[in-house]
């Protein structure tokens, strides 16, 4: 019911398989951007006595370096814009991007 009136929440399927791989006592290392999610087994975590550390990937601390890689010519970051949109179709690209339509991983908005 929730796909259908897009209400559904974060996606948690690889975070529900690394909370089912941790051993008993282990902790679960969560690094990303996580919002709401439904059908978390907290349960799960409490009864294997799981210690949970997060954090948010703190990319801009490689960013210099990234960059300097580019300005080598080693790295080539157009080849990761791979859906480009103009401003005017940026809801169609947001709505690619979200539902994962037609492989959509990065979507790259220009003026």
């Amino acid at each position: 019911m929730k796909q259908a009136l897009y209400m559904e929440m974060d996606r948690g399927e690889a975070l529900r398989q690394a909370m089912l791989a941790v051993r008993k006592g282990g902790t679960l290392s969560i690094l990303g951007v996580y919002g709401v999610m439904d059908k978390f087994p907290l349960g799960l975590l409490m009864n294997k006595g799981v210690t949970v550390r997060t954090a948010q990937q703190h990319g801009q601390a490689y960013v210099p370096r990234l960059l300097e890689h580019v300005q080598r010519g080693e790295l080539t970051p157009a080849a990761l814009a791979i859906h480009r949109f103009s401003l005017e179709d940026s809801p169609k690209g947001y709505h690619m991007f979200k539902h994962r339509e037609d492989g959509c991983l990065r979507a790259v908005f220009v003026p």
